[in-house]
Formats: C-alpha cells, sequence, structure tokens
C-alpha cells in the first residue's frame, strides 16, 4: 500500500505529485555532469536492505532505539523474520499528524528517493500499514555521535574519532550542496555509525531546496521546523531573517558546533536560555576550541588558545572515561568544565573556519575535505575504525526480544527518557 494512498491522510489537503516529474529538471542537471563520484548508488557495504519485503508482519520489533519527528516517531530494532537481517524501522501514527506534518513526511519520503550517497542515510523501505507509516533503514548498530558521547565518551571524542565521523558528514554535504539543497540539521545526533563503520548523515525531513525553475538561488529565506530544537547548531545569518537570507554556507557553521560538540561531549550555547543565545549569535560571539569546554568568546576571551598541536589520542579519551565515570552518564551528570586537553592547530583551525560570522568567507564541504585536520583519516578504515570507538559495543539483538507494536489509534505516548534518546532520524 502506497504512503500516498493510505486513507489514514485522507483528511488532509495533500497533492500528489511524481516524484520523476517533480525534480525532472533537476536530476537531468545534475545526474548528467560528467562526474562518476555522484553515481546513484545504494548503501554501502552490509547496510543493503532494498530487497527486503514491505509486510509488517514479517518484522518483529525488538527494542526502542529512540524517537523522532517532534516525538510523533517511534524507532524500534526490528528483525526481518524470513532472512533474520536486523534493521532500524521506524513508525509515525499518521493519525496524529497535522497537515503541515503529513506534508513534511512526504517531502522526506520523496526527497529519499532522489538522494543516493554512500554517506547519506535514506529511507530504502517505506510502506504503510494500517495507520501507521513504516520507514526502513540499515540498523546503525553504533548508534548515534550524541549517544556515543553521553554513554562512552562524557568528556569527548579523540581527534582520530572526530576526524572520521566529519569527513563522513561533509562527504554527504557535499553531495547535498552539488544537487542544490541545504541541510540545516547537521548536529551530533543526525550522525550515525554502522556496524562496519560506515558514517551516515541523516535528518533529511529539515533538508530544503535552492533550485526553482531549474535554477539555483543564491539565498533562501525559509525557517526549518520544529527549529527551537535546533537552535544551539543554527547560522546567525538563518536566525537573523534578512533580506540577505541564507545558503549552504550555513551547514559549514553547523559543522562547526558539532566539532565544538564532539570535542567537549556538551553542546555550545546550551545553557543559555534561547533569547540569550540568539543575542550571541547575532553579536558575532562565537564557540572556540579553548582546550576546555566551548562557551562563547566574549566570556573567555583571555585564555590563551593551545597551539601545541598534539592530538588528544584514543587513550586519553578512553582513560577519562573509565576512570571518572560509568558506562552511562546522564546529561544532568555531565561535568561542567572537562578536563584541560590538548588540541592540535588543525583543529582550532578547521573550527574558526567554519564558524566565521560571515559565510562568504567560510570554506565550502569541498575545500574543507582537503584540510589538513583530515589527513589522519587515510590512515583509518573501516577495520580499524574499531579502535577509535572503543570501548564502545555495537547494538546486538536482545535475549528477550519482542515489543509489540503500538496500536494504529493510541496516542503515542513519550516516556520520561524520551527527551534523552539520541537516536533521531
Amino acid at each position: 500500500m502506497s504512503f500516498l494512498d493510505c486513507s489514514c491522510i485522507s483528511h488532509a489537503q495533500v497533492q500528489p505529485m511524481d516524484i520523476e516529474e517533480h525534480y525532472e529538471d533537476l536530476s537531468h542537471q545534475f545526474l548528467s555532469c560528467d562526474s562518476s563520484e555522484y553515481t546513484l548508488q545504494g548503501p554501502a557495504g552490509g547496510d543493503d536492505i532494498t530487497g527486503l519485503s514491505t509486510e509488517s508482519a514479517h518484522y518483529q520489533l525488538l527494542a526502542e532505539l529512540g524517537r523522532g519527528f517532534n516525538n510523533l516517531s517511534q524507532v524500534n530494532m526490528a528483525r526481518h523474520i524470513p532472512t533474520g537481517q536486523l534493521v532500524a524501522a521506524k513508525q509515525t501514527n499518521l493519525d496524529e499528524c497535522t497537515e503541515e506534518e503529513l506534508l513534511q513526511l512526504m517531502n522526506e519520503v520523496l526527497l529519499t528517493r532522489l538522494f543516493r550517497h554512500p554517506n547519506l542515510l535514506t529511507s530504502c523501505l517505506v510502506f504503510s500499514s494500517c495507520c501507521q507509516l513504516w520507514v526502513l533503514t540499515p540498523l546503525m548498530a553504533y548508534g548515534s555521535a550524541d549517544a556515543l558521547l553521553r554513554t562512552y565518551f562524557p568528556d569527548g571524542m579523540s581527534e582520530s574519532l572526530i576526524a572520521y565521523l566529519l569527513h563522513g558528514v561533509l562527504k554527504a554535504l557535499k553531495y547535498l550542496h552539488w544537487m542544490g539543497y541545504v541541510h540545516r540539521g547537521v548536529k551530533a545526533s543526525h550522525i550515525l555509525l554502522s556496524g562496519e563503520g560506515q558514517v551516515y548523515l541523516s535528518g533529511l525531513h529539515s533538508v530544503y531546496s535552492m533550485m526553482r525553475d531549474g535554477k539555483r538561488l543564491r539565498a533562501v529565506f525559509d525557517m526549518p521546523h520544529h527549529s527551537p530544537a535546533l537552535l544551539p547548531w543554527l547560522s546567525p545569518e538563518l536566525l537573523r531573517q534578512d533580506l540577505h537570507g541564507y545558503g549552504v554556507k550555513s551547514d559549514i557553521y553547523s559543522l562547526g558546533i558539532v566539532a565544538c560538540e564532539l570535542v567537549s561531549g556538551r553542546v555550545p550555547f546550551q545553557d543559555m536560555p534561547p533569547t540569550q543565545m540568539l543575542l550571541q549569535k547575532l553579536r558575532g560571539s562565537h564557540c572556540c576550541l579553548l582546550d576546555v569546554a566551548p562557551f562563547p568568546l566574549g566570556e573567555l576571551g583571555g585564555l590563551k588558545v593551545s597551539r601545541s598541536g598534539v592530538d588528544s589520542g584514543i587513550g586519553e579519551s578512553v582513560a577519562a572515561s573509565s576512570l571518572t565515570h560509568s558506562a552511562v552518564v546522564p546529561p544532568s551528570d555531565r561535568p561542567q568544565s572537562p578536563g584541560p586537553k590538548n588540541h592540535s592547530a588543525t583543529l582550532h583551525n578547521l573550527v574558526q573556519l567554519c564558524l566565521q560570522q560571515q559565510p562568504e568567507r567560510r570554506p565550502s564541504a569541498s575545500e574543507l575535505l582537503s584540510h589538513a585536520f583530515f589527513k589522519q583519516v587515510k590512515r583509518h578504515t573501516r577495520d580499524s575504525f574499531l579502535s577509535l570507538v572503543y570501548p564502545a559495543v555495537p547494538l546486538s539483538s536482545p535475549k528477550d526480544p519482542h515489543v509489540s507494536s503500538p496500536p494504529c489509534h493510541s496516542p503515542s505516548s513519550v516516556g520520561t527518557d524520551a527527551a534523552e534518546v539520541a537516536w533521531d532520524f
């Protein structure tokens, strides 16, 4: 049964559209380019699930992984019974969605038929069952970067792991920007890591097209839905909402915030009221690596920035986590000031480039891929990434599996810990 044919959304004025017709000009323009890098390809390695069935009865729900889409969607680990393959299944009760949210869901589903890149987590299988929309994706056995921070690296990750994750994100952003889209939702909870070591960028519900009538716009002015949850990562020009608008360089600013997040284990500006956060960003205050937790530059401008060029290393992060923290550290128990670290000069430079106030001064995703900070990525392959994420362990099938699927017409209840779950599609 097609999502667009589901009777559960008949009350909404949703106009069906043909995805090939809707993006005909765009696809022809980009896919006809002589570039072997952007061929239409599915997920990498063992993450291909395109051959699985589209019947809900063929899937056994094992454990809840988290929630997404403004807590309207529940994400579960599921097993495809005929083959035994583990997948991630996101279920959304369509009866509880507003017309605007239904349009967002449809837009996300349509876009995932257009995007094909090994570092983008697209919806490989989409079908409806009763009043629920099922979206199946490969299981990200190591979860999100945010979950890794909260569970194993509360004081921040090693530079090697940060480089590995950001390099994968930049390749996905390079593809999106090349296709004429701005992501607008780059944050640690949208960076996922598979069991094979492949980095995926998710959060495609925030993606916005910069193409109009076959032409690329210089700037757009749309505000992302549910933007309060994204405020710490959003760029000053996006928040300003003035006549200048914003473009793909907005994602580069978000990447700089993510780098600070991965380094310290804390989200910059997270302790500020929204109004103060907005004022700090619009006034030009930004985060920088001062070998402590990132804060607005004005508050710590007198501290000396390390230029020692010493990588914090894998062992330091693991040792700090094992000696001072339990396996799972609730967000409320995170240290307010992580121990000092000596970050490399290349990492400092990367963050400073990304967080420049003027978007035109920020490098593109393609330019950042050749930054000196990412030279260390060449030393690591998917076979050696396990040493980077140690002591993290991949998800496995629970011994006492079955989780009942929520009824079609029951309200989706969100537990007290739902806000702390970081598996966000």
